[in-house]
């Protein structure tokens, strides 16, 4: 493949035979701003998160899985570390916590959603979790509700 800017060749691509939609990358063709997070990897990240805690550690490898290229969950990674900067290594530790305890999949903006909610400073057990069956704030209907006959 070629690329062409005012009739002059600008960049030239060798065909990719493999897979549909298979990714490369010419780091020469990268921003400088991208090129910054060719010096990343997964490791690195856990590891950061690591220090941190055990839950914002999880909480990075399911970012990074959640990715088919595991470079473009690079950014969400540093976004979610630096939030530490924000709040504190110990709120993100429970954010993250909190966030696992929904969902094995965490992302970057539900855990930033918790800090900047302060849902991360409530007991656990004043949130009503989807796992639990609590049913203090729930709407709870009746089989008569529904048609049905009430064997009381």
């Amino acid at each position: 493949m070629e690329i062409f800017y005012k009739n002059t060749r600008i960049a030239s691509h060798r065909r990719l035979y493999g897979y549909p939609g298979q990714y490369s990358t010419v780091l020469e063709h990268m921003p400088d701003k991208h090129k910054e997070y060719t010096q990343w990897n997964a490791e690195r990240f856990i590891k950061w998160a690591g220090d941190i805690g055990s839950n914002t550690k999880q909480a990075v490898k399911a970012i990074i899985a959640s990715r088919k290229v595991e470079e473009q969950s690079y950014k969400s990674c540093i976004a979610l570390l630096k939030l530490a900067d924000t709040y504190s290594v110990e709120r993100l530790e429970t954010a993250c916590e909190r966030a696992l305890s929904y969902t094995s999949m965490p992302n970057f903006r539900s855990i930033r959603t918790i800090l900047k909610t302060g849902m991360d400073r409530l007991k656990p057990e004043t949130v009503d979790s989807p796992h639990e069956n609590n049913t203090a704030y729930a709407f709870v209907r009746g089989v008569t509700y529904y048609g049905g006959k009430n064997n009381d």
